[in-house]
């Protein structure tokens, strides 16, 4: 695998190639022999070797052929499992340990996630694996640093939006460190960033229907500019915000993960 892989435009390949930044990431993931892992996108193997230096065992999602063909190749059948398709598509459960079996040491039959995302697609892929979230232990990801910053953006600046709400009721998350465009091959034009994302136990916030939630944050972020009694008039009539205690002439931007999930339990009655 050390021979050369031509890198493919449409799958978002970026290979991961800094030994030091490899180390970095594998110390802040923590792998446990006894953990149920799967790595998005292995590519080279890059973070593969060092995951299955600690885990007995490891599953990985691939979608490009001549990469799955390599990894058959390298790596036993019993270390590790190649699932071949989109991680967009991707059933996350299908590989959740049954109970007699447990996960990794206070994994209680949980997954954990880790991988180099495409840059592409990694907001559809952050939107697929929440739905996992009941089922995960923690994930760990190298994503563009504007979408990291996004993720874990506060109330009120400029990089707080959908994204940064969603995954913020789901999920605490932590920005660990920065990679420069070096650190891969080809080298990106942008800098990454790792992220640590963990389940809540319990929502702090638990909405009464997420899908409508969802629909509200969207509604509410749609047109940045303009105030949420503008946004969410399909929703929220005059008598709701003076019930709710929220301005209606603020924007989106102003509102935390509390006071949108507070509108949509209203909404939901």
């Amino acid at each position: 695998m050390t021979d050369r892989h031509i890198a493919r435009k449409r799958f978002g390949q970026n290979f991961l190639s800094d030994p030091n930044i490899i180390r970095k990431i594998v110390e802040a993931i923590r792998p446990r022999p006894d953990d149920v892992m799967v790595e998005i996108g292995p590519g080279l193997g890059a973070m593969t070797d060092p995951l299955l230096a600690v885990l007995k065992h490891l599953h990985v999602v691939e979608i490009d052929r001549d990469l799955i063909a390599r990894l058959h190749e390298r790596y036993p059948a019993d270390r590790l499992t190649v699932h071949a398709g989109d991680a967009l598509k991707f059933d996350f459960s299908s590989i959740l340990p049954s109970p007699a079996c447990g996960g990794g040491a206070g994994g209680e039959g949980k997954i954990r996630v880790v991988g180099n995302l495409p840059y592409n697609i990694s907001t559809p892929i952050l939107f697929h694996l929440a739905a996992f979230a009941d089922q995960v232990e923690d994930m760990h990801f190298m994503l563009q640093k504007e979408v990291v910053e996004r993720m874990v953006a506060q109330p009120s600046s400029s990089e707080y939006g959908r994204l940064s709400v969603m995954l913020q009721y789901r999920f605490a998350m932590a920005k660990l460190f920065i990679v420069p465009p070096g650190a891969f091959r080809p080298a990106p034009k942008v800098d990454s960033a790792i992220v640590r994302m963990a389940p809540h136990a319990e929502l702090p916030h638990p909405a009464k229907n997420e899908a409508l939630l969802g629909k509200i944050v969207t509604a509410a972020f749609g047109q940045r500019r303009k105030t949420l009694r503008n946004t969410l008039k399909d929703f929220v009539s005059a008598g709701d915000w003076e019930a709710l205690g929220i301005e209606g002439g603020l924007r989106a931007e102003a509102l935390g993960v509390r006071e949108f999930v507070a509108i949509a339990n209203r909404v939901a009655g």
